[in-house]
């Protein structure tokens, strides 16, 4: 085997592929993202900021995991939903604070997520879906208002969700180009700020910035496979790989190959060394989500040998297009993502940062309110969640629906116009997260549609 053959086959290929190519990218981030930060963002927020989205990939049925209890509205409820409709007996009771709130009762397999709403740590917002503008149901079925491209498509809707530009199929998310701009604000500029536990994904993806993909075992990092290895095999390896490397290349190509290699391991070898020096005593429970968490955290726990300031990071929990057996898949699912943020927001007191931490969940769209057998088709407007220390926690952000058919906001089916954007939600979480009113349209192009940035946030559910 010849020596470019042997590196192409014992580097490229053991390598991880995202963290390859995030290292790619990575190569010429630190003056990229440096050219386009802004000095008063840069200087003004020296302290730690992370931001974790948690992807329901398929369309969470979120009109049965919060429930109208009033009597009236459960009524509404009850007979649009038919054979769907939980038992009122069996919602979980939230106390809302502050006037005005609606009476909404919680799916019966959330005691976790109950217990941080009511203590404060956690809040819903209702209604909030992609729109290009204000849409109202004459303007939908007129024509008048422009919608977002492939509406009830799973492909269109979930990379909308993470770019928040739904009248095209942009490669860039939200959470990229917030990175575009920050980036420069951590110190070490060989890792991505944007932290993925699922691989490739748009929200993550900027101009300038790629993910640094981990696992949720280990160290978390994925390095060349037996390097540095005890075995002699390994040892001859190891010896050709930095061979390799090292050597001063005149071809360009050849160049930058080599460069991505030795800086994809290095990093690997520094987030490894970070991570095993952490310790996170909470228990997490076995499932995929609790298990990326628990990476999540002890990723938080290493933040200052990483030497990191912002980080976002990413997890998708799939399965969620529940066409049958919605109320048993529900179950089941709904319970993983309860018990997975009760551990999470445990570690996060264990480590203090629960003030520095704000976690959020995504979905493509709703569901249609109507049954179609044992299940529900795509839909539009949902509900969604978020949870931290700054979050103002214990309320009911948005205006819930109501859910009786034929309603000023049903589009056919109990498929709801949302009357909160993708756009304002983000938004709120960027302004926390230390992006500066003016640098809201470079990350959100349709903010102004719905928001004029100011000190008020768009929706009041951060302490901004």
């Amino acid at each position: 085997m010849n020596r470019r053959k042997f590196l192409g086959t014992a580097s490229c290929a053991a390598i991880g592929t995202t963290t390859f190519f995030s290292t790619l990218f990575n190569l010429g981030m630190a003056n990229a993202a440096a050219a386009r930060a802004l000095e008063s963002e840069a200087d003004t927020a020296n302290d730690y900021k992370a931001l974790v989205c948690i992807l329901l990939a398929g369309g969470n049925d979120s009109f049965n995991m919060l429930v109208p209890t009033e009597s009236s509205a459960y009524a509404d409820y009850a007979t649009t939903r038919s054979n769907l409709a939980l038992a009122p007996n069996s919602l979980l009771p939230l106390q809302p604070t502050g006037s005005n709130q609606p009476q909404l009762g919680l799916h019966p397999a959330m005691p976790e997520v109950q217990g941080l709403f009511n203590n404060g740590r956690l809040a819903f917002v209702t209604n909030v879906g992609t729109l290009v503008e204000p849409t109202n149901k004459t303007q939908f079925f007129n024509g008048s208002a422009r919608l977002p491209l492939g509406l009830f498509s799973h492909a269109d809707q979930i990379q909308q969700w993470q770019t928040s530009v739904p009248q095209s199929r942009s490669a860039y998310g939200w959470g990229g180009r917030m990175a575009d701009i920050l980036q420069s604000m951590n110190s070490n500029q060989n890792i991505s700020m944007n932290i993925s536990l699922s691989g490739r994904n748009v929200f993550q993806s900027g101009n300038q910035t790629a993910e640094y993909t981990i696992r949720p075992s280990g160290t978390g990092s994925v390095g060349i496979q037996g390097y540095d290895g005890t075995s002699t095999f390994d040892q001859i390896r190891t010896t050709a790989i930095n061979s390799l490397m090292e050597q001063q290349y005149t071809d360009l190509f050849q160049k930058t190959y080599a460069d991505v290699v030795k800086n994809a391991q290095e990093a690997h070898e520094q987030f490894s060394t970070a991570i095993g020096g952490t310790t996170v005593n909470t228990s997490f429970s076995p499932s995929n989500l609790s298990q990326s968490l628990n990476m999540v955290a002890k990723t938080i726990a290493a933040r200052g040998s990483l030497g990191v300031s912002r980080q976002t990071f990413f997890i998708t929990f799939g399965g969620w297009d529940h066409h049958d057996e919605v109320l048993n898949n529900q179950n089941a699912m709904l319970g993983v993502v309860s018990k997975a943020l009760g551990e999470f927001n445990a570690a996060m007191d264990e480590l203090g940062v629960a003030d520095q931490v704000t976690t959020f969940s995504i979905s493509d769209f709703a569901r249609t309110l109507t049954s179609n057998g044992n299940g529900t088709a795509h839909a539009w407007g949902g509900n969604v969640l978020v949870m931290g220390g700054q979050v103002n926690g214990g309320q009911i952000y948005g205006t819930y629906p109501t859910l009786a058919l034929n309603s000023p906001l049903d589009v056919g089916n109990g498929v709801l116009i949302p009357t909160l954007s993708t756009d304002e939600y983000f938004a709120e979480l960027a302004q926390w997260f230390g992006v500066s009113n003016g640098s809201l349209t470079d990350i959100f192009p349709n903010v102004l549609n719905f928001y004029s940035p100011s000190p008020m946030p768009p929706i009041g559910f951060m302490q901004v």
